[in-house]
């Protein structure tokens, strides 16, 4: 056999000039946006948020199909539903709540990156515990004032200005979805605390 039919073994080209610190600064900037991802839901929590996810289509739907009856009654009799603004109204404020909810236990709500984003990877998982507990917070006291009105409502037999229908109809969903988002916020608490539990026992 010929020394030329002989295989050389494979190697590696040398890295060019400042490629292992390029590479050791990607290895860096991938492991701290790791550790400042939020934190995935469980499946459990997955699975629960098909509630929310189902009431976002069906609110949507709706909204869309009474839009769609008005448009299509002005324009062949040049009048409207009027009494459909006040459930339109309603239940965009549903919309809002529902989505706020699934947001929340997502972690994917509004916030301000060069605050949520900046500093070292332990102020920033400080920051979203604060963020998560200031929102359980914020949505449980709005559920326990929301409840006092809806029972003044009730009490005082009040009723809506559009179609005169009972208006603790409307406002008993003020409370249930602000409580539903206080339970999300708890559960997003708890991750991300159990995660940073995680993180700071590593060596």
């Amino acid at each position: 056999m010929s020394l030329s039919s002989v295989r050389r073994p494979f190697m590696p080209a040398s890295l060019p000039p400042g490629a292992e610190a390029d590479a050791s600064a990607a290895a860096s900037a991938a492991s701290a946006a790791s550790v400042a991802a939020p934190p995935p839901a469980d499946p459990a929590t997955e699975r629960s948020l098909r509630l929310e996810d189902g009431l976002t289509v069906a609110v949507m739907a709706l909204l869309a199909l009474i839009t769609f009856a008005n448009v299509l009654v002005r324009y062949f009799t040049n009048s409207s539903f009027a009494w459909t603004e006040e459930i339109s109204v309603f239940l965009m404020i549903v919309l809002a709540l529902v989505a706020g909810s699934a947001a929340v236990a997502r972690d994917v709500h509004i916030r301000i990156e060069y605050f949520a984003e900046g500093g070292s990877p332990a102020r920033r998982r400080r920051l979203a515990l604060f963020g998560a507990l200031a929102v359980a917070v914020l949505f449980g006291g709005i559920a326990v004032l929301s409840a006092r009105v809806t029972w003044d409502d009730w009490r005082f037999g009040e009723t809506s200005p559009g179609i005169g229908v009972p208006q603790w109809w409307y406002s008993i969903w003020l409370p249930v979805l602000s409580a539903l988002i206080t339970v999300r916020a708890i559960g997003l608490f708890r991750r991300q605390a159990r995660r940073a539990a995680e993180l700071e026992s590593r060596p």
